[in-house]
């Protein structure tokens, strides 16, 4: 194990009370019921705790210091000590530790005095949720399994975005001596649409048409998340044209919010097997006809 003196982040001629109250720092910020599942906290605290040990005994200390034990308090060649030293290095002792525990967390291990250091927070949990893109706009509920075993029904508010966080406050873990609960949160992840693009509070959907209802123009029908609704595509419309559909994109989350609008991008798509008539009216419309989509758009 590393030097018991680096553990706590002190120096050889470190006082008894510079020892303790490095110790109770590293205590108190890595104890394992503050990050529950955390293993590499739990063996910084373990490590910090044996090194906190050793260095308490005053007896131990200077043994170390003299190089007759290693860090665990296990006797190096050529040194030899007592049956109890021998036998089994050191295990925590009673007093000083148990005092130090009393004070940051009120006496968890067995004492019965209240924390000098006041209440204890409980720590933060975190969950995650997934729900379909139309229920995201809408709202829902869902239930999660908390850390307890017990059940919790989520609100998730319409409009709710992907990856967006939700705060349960006080359903997190209990705290200590009294202090307040710790807070739940969810994270929502929204599984994508077929069709449906969201962008801030608008929602993109493309829609395929056919040339004649480009060249002519048609009325159809387009997907909302409320259903269909008609729309004209005005005659000559080109593939990318966009149409404003005020209103149906997110509905707002808060009264005085803005609902946002749904735009319709049109894509021009032929059939998949070749039309010999088709063709024919595009040569013959070609040889009358000089015009060049790509000069339109400045791509020379």
């Amino acid at each position: 194990m590393t030097d018991p003196y680096q553990i706590l982040g002190v120096g050889r001629s470190a006082s008894e009370d510079q020892i303790k109250r490095a110790y109770r720092k590293i205590a108190k910020e890595t104890h394992p019921d503050m990050h529950p599942g955390d293993v590499n906290v739990e063996q910084r605290f373990k490590e910090a705790s044996i090194a906190y040990n050793l260095l308490s005994d005053k007896e131990k200390r200077a043994q170390y210091d003299r190089g007759e034990i290693d860090s665990e308090g296990k006797p190096k060649g050529g040194f030899a000590f007592n049956n109890s030293q021998a036998n089994g290095g050191f295990g925590f002792r009673g007093g000083g530790m148990e005092d130090i525990f009393t004070d940051l967390f009120g006496g968890m291990r067995g004492g019965a005095r209240r924390a000098s250091m006041g209440q204890i927070p409980g720590a933060d949990v975190r969950y995650t949720v997934r729900i379909d893109f139309i229920s995201s706009l809408r709202g829902v509920q869902r239930q999660i399994n908390r850390h307890d075993g017990k059940s919790l029904n989520v609100n998730i508010p319409p409009g709710t975005e992907d990856g967006q966080s939700l705060r349960l406050k006080g359903q997190g873990l209990q705290g200590k001596n009294g202090g307040k609960a710790g807070d739940a949160f969810v994270e929502v992840l929204v599984n994508p649409h077929p069709f449906f693009k969201r962008d801030d509070i608008n929602i993109e959907v493309e829609l395929p048409i056919s040339i004649d209802e480009a060249i002519l123009g048609a009325k159809i029908k387009v997907p909302t998340i409320d259903g269909p609704v008609t729309v004209t595509v005005p005659p000559s419309s080109s593939s990318g044209t966009r149409l404003r559909l005020k209103g149906r994109g997110v509905p707002a989350r808060d009264a005085g919010k803005t609902t946002g609008d749904q735009y319709v991008r049109l894509k021009i798509v032929l059939p998949d097997e070749r039309d010999k008539e088709l063709e024919g009216f595009a040569r013959e419309w070609a040889k009358n006809h000089n015009f060049d989509g790509r000069r339109k758009a400045g791509i020379e």
